[in-house]
């Protein structure tokens, strides 16, 4: 897997804070540094997400993966998975994540919950490569909820 990440403050782009990413697969990603108050040539201006924002996303993405994937081997009707991440942060730097609470929301139609809670825990126990990394500085929690669809 490669990505190569380019500061674009330099080309005289509208923040001074702007990194481009590309993939490996040539997809691109946009990333913004926070707005620096005292020191503004230091900061972004808020044009993308933060490149925190980024690894959280991707958690998110990597994991509701799995557990779209791991209900439809198990031949469950699932129609519809999103995950909201809330991530604490330490307060020095380098500031990792601390904590970290996943709340998975799965809609289909007669899903069982012992099904959506294993597909869970299958995924932060064996499958999901970006949560067992941040399991390292963060304690991971989950919840869920049934949407029947």
């Amino acid at each position: 897997m490669e990505c190569t990440v380019t500061w674009t403050g330099a080309t005289g782009a509208r923040s001074g804070m702007g990194f481009l990413a590309e993939t490996g697969t040539g997809h691109t990603l946009m990333m913004d540094g926070a707005p620096d108050e005292a020191r503004p040539e230091n900061g972004g201006r808020n044009l993308a997400p933060r490149p925190m924002e980024t690894v959280l996303a991707g958690t998110g993405g990597c994991t509701a993966y799995d557990v779209v994937l791991i209900l439809k081997r198990g031949r469950h009707d699932v129609r519809g998975c999103s995950v909201k991440l809330s991530a604490e942060r330490a307060p020095t730097d380098p500031k990792v994540f601390t904590k970290i609470h996943m709340h998975f929301t799965v809609q289909g139609r007669g899903l069982q919950a012992q099904a959506v809670e294993r597909a869970i825990a299958m995924s932060h126990e064996k499958y999901c490569s970006a949560s067992a990394m941040l399991a390292k500085t963060a304690e991971m929690t989950t919840s869920f909820e049934l949407v029947e669809d």
